[in-house]
């Protein structure tokens, strides 16, 4: 099972760079917007409508792969998950628990507003108060 894992591990690693290859390969559709206002002969405003190129083509079914190989991966990592996994008891499941710290801790003290910080009018400022 290992190996099937490790094998589909590499395929979904080498679709993913080919994607982001295919992706920076591919012409975008704002490029042809200057065509559409007079610099080119297009029909349309984002560019010609026609039927999908060969890399586009190629990218969807790449997608679909990657997709299809993230499930495969999932499922393959979920089948042999030990019974006490992180994903099961968390991530503070090993720490060990320090004695005394069921104990209520004691309020911190309030610290001392600064001296002649009134705004005017009279009404002291806030801007020595730490906010809860």
């Amino acid at each position: 099972m290992a190996l099937l894992e490790s094998f589909l591990l590499v395929v979904h690693l080498i679709i993913a760079v080919v994607i982001c290859g295919l992706v920076l390969l591919q012409h975008g559709k704002g490029a042809d917007m200057g065509a559409a206002f007079g610099s080119g002969s297009s029909g349309s405003l984002f560019g010609a409508a026609g039927s999908a190129n060969f890399l586009s083509r190629t990218t969807g079914i790449l997608a679909a792969l990657f997709f299809l190989s993230s499930l495969g991966l999932t499922y393959l990592g979920t089948m042999h998950a030990k019974p006490k996994d992180v994903m099961q008891q968390g991530v503070m499941g090993n720490v060990p628990a320090t004695p005394g710290s069921d104990a209520p801790k004691a309020p911190a003290p309030a610290p001392a507003a600064p001296s002649g910080d009134a705004a005017p009018g009279g009404v002291p400022s806030k801007a020595g108060e730490v906010p809860k």
